[in-house]
């Protein structure tokens, strides 16, 4: 194992590739654009379209090889870049700018800039080319370099006839650049992120977005051998088809009727990628076949922020008693596979604040080749968890599997809870296969048990474990840029009461979590009974 510190050189490199020349797009150099599109840092936000489209057209390479930095502010240097790109101005030899040396990285495109009158820099000679652009400046270089066309009309209450750029302004309006930024204002005082300026470049230039191919699920680097008992399901004979071959067909009622029946069920939507609006919770029923829910990687389960998306409890009498020992059945099973669940929210009582997309009592449950994003479960509360997924009790102490799965993945993506932005449970044991969970959050306050005058939580930042006997494997995984809330494990957050619980780590990278108040290892909270490494790097 390697356990290291954060480096201030990894800072530092960061800080240079922000203000680097990018590279050549890989859509310009005939580079198919892979899942999840070119960067990796703007999945799921809504700039991502025109990120896409501003660099398809060459303009930029983004701030690293892999990523855009779409919420950096962008520098009067990077817009000159971006200008000079999109406009194709002529060169120019001469320096134009005191503070602009020859050596200086955007000299070159600064200078483009100037010579062809977009502007006059700063004032005394100066650009300022490390000073953030505002929303009014960056009207000004637009309407000028595109040869806006005029109006007199003032469109927004905060950019008065007298505004020294309300000129610019009403011509970005009238070009249907910007329609202001809420409330019938434009904010031009405001900065301008790097996502922003994608997006207006995008609309100058007119270009269409490009909605990039959803991004591939789990660890890209993760080649642990996957165990048969973690395979996906066979759904060559489904039981239920979910729709009749248009995305209009595939509706909640639809899957709330299959799910309900059991069996195997699969989708028939169309060729290209669905979302269906979910407006009730598919509940599994303890005295119906065996569940797989298999979305052929092209469907989205969206909970709209408002509802759980699956609901599994073998003690649910509304569900069906089948056995006189509810918590430890073997039935149902439930595998999830090849889907997206989204924008789940839970909204129960005590433990069933958890599991914002899934809630799993009972039991089995195996989840393969999905993806969680944006959902949430209770915001404060001990023990509370799993903004995706918190199970309790499965049959026999038999391992939850999760292979191939991300959770999170950017910040317009992460899910969050008081406890376990990712996944959670009580006395469960989890093996974790070649999955990736990125920018999640632990929200709670005051820990477990809580604090005195907090309401508790703010533990594990992606995993939240909790109970006595019980396994937490993490193999060929990923877990990074998670965070808690100023407690414990902002990766793992794993306590076994009675010290029989144990944690193997192998083959994985913990790294850029962040947020603890305390912890055994960078980003984990242990107490157990043993904690081994291998072949992974914690840091």
């Amino acid at each position: 194992m390697t356990i290291r510190l954060p480096r201030a050189l990894a800072t530092l490199l960061v800080a240079v590739a922000m203000v680097a020349p990018p590279s050549v797009p890989r859509a310009l150099a005939g580079v198919p654009m892979p899942p999840g599109g070119t960067f990796m840092d703007d999945n799921g936000s809504i700039f991502e379209p025109a990120i896409e489209a501003v660099a398809a057209a060459g303009v930029t390479g983004g701030c690293t090889a892999w990523t855009f930095c779409h919420t950096a502010l962008v520098t009067r240097a990077q817009m000159a870049a971006f200008l000079s790109r999109a406009l194709d101005l002529a060169a120019t030899s001469g320096v134009s700018f005191s503070d602009v040396p020859p050596g200086h990285p955007f000299a070159y495109d600064i200078n483009r800039l100037a010579t062809a009158g977009i502007t006059a820099g700063c004032g005394g000679s100066r650009f300022c080319p490390d000073a953030s652009v505002t929303r009014a400046q960056m009207a000004a270089f637009l309407s000028r370099g595109f040869d806006l066309v005029a109006t007199s009309a003032v469109s927004f209450s905060d950019v008065p006839p007298g505004h020294p750029f309300a000129y610019d302004i009403n011509r970005l309006a009238t070009s249907g650049i910007t329609s202001g930024c809420g409330g019938g204002r434009f904010c031009p005082n405001a900065s301008v992120t790097r996502g922003q300026m994608a997006a207006f470049l995008q609309r100058a230039m007119g270009l269409p977005g490009i909605d990039p191919p959803p991004p591939a699920t789990g660890n890209p680097t993760g080649h642990v051998a996957i165990p048969a008992g973690a395979l996906p399901a066979d759904v060559s004979d489904p039981d239920h088809v979910v729709g009749s071959g248009t995305p209009g067909s595939c509706t909640s009622a639809a899957v709330v009727a299959a799910v309900a029946h059991g069996g195997v069920i699969t989708f028939d939507c169309g060729p290209s990628p669905v979302t269906i609006s979910m407006t009730a919770t598919a509940r599994v029923f303890n005295n119906k076949p065996n569940v797989v829910i298999d979305g052929g990687g092209l469907v989205t389960l969206d909970g709209g922020d408002a509802r759980r998306i699956i609901y599994m409890n073998t003690c649910d009498p509304d569900l069906v008693w089948t056995t006189s020992h509810c918590q430890n059945q073997d039935h149902p099973t439930l595998t999830v596979q090849n889907i997206t669940l989204a924008h789940g929210r839970s909204t129960g009582n005590e433990t069933m604040d958890g599991g914002g997309a899934m809630f799993v009592r009972g039991g089995r449950v195996k989840v393969v080749n999905a993806r969680f994003t944006g959902n949430r479960c209770a915001s404060t509360g001990p023990d509370i968890g799993g903004a995706a997924l918190q199970v309790f009790s499965q049959h026999a102490g038999n391992s939850v599997y999760v292979v191939n799965s991300t959770f999170g993945g950017s910040s317009a993506l992460r899910n969050e809870c008081s406890n376990g932005g990712g996944i959670s449970s009580i006395g469960v044991s989890w093996t974790i296969i070649n999955s990736l969970f990125a920018d999640n959050r632990a929200i709670g306050t005051g820990a477990n048990p809580p604090k005195p005058g907090t309401p508790g939580g703010g533990n594990g930042g992606a995993i939240y474990n909790d109970g006595n006997e019980m396994t937490l494997r993490v193999l060929g995984t990923r877990i990074e840029g998670n965070t808690s809330n100023g407690e414990g494990g902002s990766a793992i957050f794993f306590v076994s009461n009675n010290r029989t619980g144990s944690v193997e780590i192998a083959d994985s990278v913990l790294t850029g979590n962040t947020g603890d108040g305390f912890q055994t290892y960078p980003g984990i909270f242990f107490l157990g009974k043993r904690i081994t490494f291998a072949n992974s790097t914690v840091e």
